[in-house]
């Protein structure tokens, strides 16, 4: 079967489930229920979209098909933000009760971060990749030792609130927000769409990639911002979701078997809003609530990691 007719293919499950999820058991609330269902289709296709993206062009990058961009230290930092805030302004305060406010502020300061982080190590000279994924474990680790710190001294009253920021959740997504992150997403995805045959050379290695002309460094330098920037977008949008990125990274992988980026990220974008419109379809539908797709997506994502992880052994 060829590429073109599966992402077709995909494309219908896609809407599908759209579709679904939008019309079932409105029971002619039209005015009420649907335009809240539409913000959080829309609010999932961001969000799947920016992590799909992201995590394939951080793996090409880094030549390794188990690392997600949230190795970087991005998710600890938002969750540490988080938390300093509730801690030390309350939860009444501005940040936090306006979400506009908080959304700006959490994206400026993860993206800040990565830049700063970039910044200091490639200046005055070249470090190999996994020097910088070194650095993003330990300052990750390093933050959310913080933020554990501060949520064992803090209120157990606004430790809930700090609980809800701990998992992703599309239940109470602002509809402005969803517009703010669309743009962003839009505007780094034509960004980057000018770079898919060069991550295409770029998947040979350095070596080779500089051989037939393609400048690594302001590559790799570019692609790092861009899948910073939708880490950021994504994370300060519904929460922090640890293993979606490596599963619908590595599907497509399996599904597709090509190296074209256009392709794999298209694909990686379809499988993720089927499985974020689907997995709140069941939440909702036949779990009731009783869960948060979060939860459900890092246990999958934590398995299909183990697998991942198993499979490399027994192939080295």
């Amino acid at each position: 079967m060829r590429n073109s007719t599966k992402l077709i293919i995909l494309s219908v499950f896609a809407v599908t489930f759209c579709i679904l999820y939008l019309f079932q058991g409105l029971n002619g609330s039209f005015d009420y229920a649907l335009p809240r269902r539409g913000i959080k289709v829309m609010a999932m296709a961001i969000t799947g979209v920016a992590i799909a993206y992201s995590t394939v062009i951080f793996q090409t990058i880094t030549h390794n098909r188990i690392l997600t961009p949230s190795i970087m230290g991005l998710d600890s930092l938002y969750l540490l933000l988080q938390t300093a805030i509730i801690f030390f302004l309350g939860s009444g305060h501005m940040i936090i009760v306006n979400k506009q406010v908080n959304f700006i502020i959490s994206v400026s300061a993860m993206v800040v971060f990565a830049l700063i982080l970039y910044r200091f190590l490639f200046k005055g000279g070249k470090r190999p990749i996994y020097f910088l994924l070194l650095v993003g474990i330990i300052v990750g680790t390093f933050f959310g030792s913080i933020s554990t710190f501060l949520q064992v001294l803090i209120d157990p009253n606004e430790f809930m609130l700090v609980q809800d920021k701990m998992f992703a959740s599309f239940n109470n997504v602002s509809g402005e927000l969803v517009w703010w992150a669309l743009a962003i997403v839009f505007i780094s995805l034509v960004i980057g769409w000018r770079y898919f045959n060069q991550l295409d050379v770029l998947s040979l290695g350095r070596d080779t990639a500089l051989n037939l002309g393609v400048s690594y460094d302001k590559v790799v330098k570019t692609m790092l911002i861009l899948s910073s920037v939708l880490i950021a977008v994504s994370t300060a949008l519904v929460g922090p979701i640890t293993f979606f990125g490596l599963i619908v990274a590595n599907l497509s992988y399996q599904f597709f078997k090509t190296y074209k980026h256009s392709v794999l990220i298209a694909g990686a974008s379809i499988m993720s809003i089927i499985a974020l419109v689907g997995g709140q379809w069941v939440v909702e539908r036949i779990f009731t609530f009783s869960t948060t797709l979060s939860v459900i997506i890092n246990f999958i994502g934590g398995i299909y990691f183990i697998y991942l992880l198993l499979k490399e052994s027994r192939s080295t």
